[in-house]
């Protein structure tokens, strides 16, 4: 008994130390600027083509119970104080600055940080006219995949087809048109935007590859919020 309580006494310190730690990361409403930027200047670094791709610093729930509403990030340093919107996704456009990397900058989010998960988040460009040639989108798809094997993930992963996201106030349709003309609509879903999200709620259309014709295009009648891969 009496060297279980040595052992006690003796680890208590550490644990308490480590206990300290913990609640000061799961305190804390910043994310370093430095790590972003690291993850960030992969993207901006990679050599092969990527013409259909995008890449935004992106926030997301970490768990079905943290809402996004309301959600603000800035940029803070000694010399730099800079708001950056975030899209209804969470995505926002990072700001590659040397002055806040030697500052050692803080993206700051009004919100405790440890709820969400930050990050570069890549994504299939978005088109204004809403049409979209089909074998761009498979393009597009191994591009995405390329990337992610790049950066170390997705292994072992094939694209079988893209998925569209939109509002759920938003009645949008998204039709298959083949080479000949004919039209074929595409089931409309509730789900995540992007298929690793918690959160769901928005109207998702899934393009699988197999399910049409190689040649034709897909045509949306309003601009999604974005173009997840699938990759499965």
């Amino acid at each position: 008994m009496r060297r279980y309580l040595i052992f006690i006494l003796l680890c208590w310190p550490l644990w308490a130390s480590a206990q300290k730690t913990q609640e000061a990361q799961e305190a804390q409403d910043w994310i370093a600027y430095r790590d972003a930027y690291r993850q960030m200047i992969w993207f901006e670094k990679y050599g092969k083509p990527k013409q259909f791709l995008q890449n935004h610093f992106r926030i997301r729930a970490r768990e079905k119970g943290a809402s996004t509403d309301g959600l603000r990030l800035s940029l803070n340093s000694k010399n730099i104080h800079q708001s950056l919107t975030l899209d209804v996704l969470g995505r926002a456009v990072f700001p590659f600055s040397k002055a806040a990397y030697d500052d050692n900058a803080e993206l700051t989010l009004n919100r405790n940080a440890s709820q969400f998960r930050s990050g570069a988040w890549v994504s299939i460009v978005t088109r204004a006219d809403g049409v979209y040639a089909a074998a761009d989108l498979r393009t597009a798809c191994e591009q995405m995949l390329a990337y992610l094997q790049y950066a170390g993930a997705a292994a072992g992963k094939a694209c079988v087809g893209v998925q569209f996201s939109y509002p759920r106030s938003d009645a949008a349709e998204v039709v298959f048109q083949t080479a000949g003309g004919a039209s074929t609509a595409l089931v409309v879903r509730e789900g995540p935007a992007f298929p690793d999200d918690v959160q769901s709620g928005f109207r998702v259309v899934a393009y699988r590859f197999a399910a049409y014709p190689e040649n034709g295009r897909i045509v949306s009648s309003s601009v999604p919020l974005a173009i997840a891969a699938l990759l499965e």
